[in-house]
This record gives structure tokens, C-alpha cells and sequence, in this order.
């Protein structure tokens, strides 16, 4: 990608810029997706994003700063899902059932696997210099279900002999390898047997009086 090598973007946008930026970012993602990071040029982002040279070297002054701000938005919409209301913190199992159910009862659609772990299969072939910012977003994810599985110890929902750290890196590898199984085979049967195979082994770990 021809971008220029600016040290900083914007720093503060207005609504028409900040509608702008997403724009960007939207195609980028799925550019970088559908083609790779090499092959996702200027030409061919100007040409889906709708918008100029200038525009785009405005808002990212260079290919790195593009994949940050693709990784930052694609793992902010991932992040906030997991963190709303629906799921109450992940301190219960029926929290754990709630979440396996989203994906595999709601009619969510699978084809195209996980959002965050495609991207992140493309920009992690790279050597651009964002390879920390991918493990910590998956880091603040996992974090989401170890802090749940951790306050579930604590208010004795789950056996102290329960490890939240490995139990958080089950799920995210049952959901991570269920999306990838069920897109290759187009058939949601994959990621249901691995997101409910990891429920029932949290469900291991209840102590007799958690109902959930």
C-alpha cells in the first residue's frame, strides 16, 4: 500500500470526519479479509471506501497505522458484545450457556468465521509492527471470561479447584477453532460441539449449591 509515512492522523475528528474514518476502516477490514494485507492497496481501498488519496493518507498516514485502526474497531465491536448487560460479567454458567447459545441458536451467521480471528489470520502473516496489538486485544478478551470465572470462585459458584486462566483459553480456543471447523465445513455443527463440549466442562466445576 503506497500510503505516505506521517507520524500522526487526526487527533480529533468531527461527526462527518469520524463517519469517514469508519468508512475506511469497514473496507479495510474486509479488503484485508477477503484479499491480504499485501495485496489491499490504495487504489483499491479509495475505490470501495468512496474516498480520496488525500482522505486516506488524512486519517492513516501509513500501512501501520491502517491495520491498528482496522485491528482497534474490528476488537472494539468483539469487546463490547461480550461486555453488555446480556451476559452480566460471565459469573454464572448460565452466562457461559447464554453466550454458546447466541452463536448456534440465534441464527448468527457462521460463513464467514470469526470476525476478529480472520483478521487477525491475515495480519499476523505480516511484518508490520502490530503483531502486540493483536495479543492484546485476544488478551483483553480472554480476560473478559477469566475475570467472570474468577468472581465465580470467589462467590463459590465454581470449585476452587477450577483454573479461570486455563477454563478463559478453552473457550476462546472452542469458539476461535468451532467458527474456523463450522465456516470450512458450512455446517454450524462444529461450533456447536465445541462451545457446548466447553460449557459442560465448566459445569464440572459447580459447586452443589450453584443452581446455574
Amino acid at each position: 500500500m503506497e500510503i505516505s509515512m506521517n507520524s500522526e492522523g487526526p487527533q480529533k475528528l468531527t461527526k462527518k470526519g469520524q463517519s469517514t474514518r469508519t468508512r475506511i476502516l469497514l473496507h479495510a477490514a474486509d479488503l484485508i479479509y477477503t484479499n491480504g494485507v499485501h495485496t489491499t492497496n490504495n487504489k483499491l481501498l479509495r475505490s470501495a471506501a468512496g474516498v480520496s488519496g488525500s482522505q486516506l493518507t488524512h486519517y492513516f498516514p501509513n500501512k501501520e497505522s491502517l491495520v491498528l485502526g482496522v485491528i482497534d474497531w474490528q476488537a472494539s465491536k468483539v469487546l463490547e458484545f461480550h461486555r453488555s448487560e446480556r451476559f452480566a460479567g460471565f459469573d454464572t454458567i448460565d452466562a457461559f450457556q447464554d453466550w454458546a447459545d447466541f452463536y448456534i441458536l440465534s441464527g448468527r451467521p457462521f460463513e464467514d468465521g470469526c470476525s476478529l480471528g480472520a483478521l487477525a489470520s491475515e495480519i499476523v502473516k505480516t511484518d508490520l509492527d502490530v503483531h502486540g496489538e493483536l495479543a492484546r486485544v485476544f488478551e483483553e478478551w480472554r480476560d473478559i471470561f477469566r475475570e467472570g470465572l474468577e468472581r465465580m470462585q470467589r462467590l463459590g459458584r465454581i470449585h476452587a479447584s477450577a483454573d479461570p486462566a486455563r477454563l478463559a483459553h478453552m473457550f476462546m480456543s472452542a469458539y476461535q477453532g468451532g467458527a474456523l471447523l463450522a465456516q470450512i465445513a458450512g455446517d454450524i455443527a462444529p461450533m456447536r460441539d465445541s462451545l457446548y463440549a466447553a460449557v459442560d466442562h465448566l459445569r464440572t466445576f459447580a459447586t452443589p449449591r450453584d443452581g446455574t
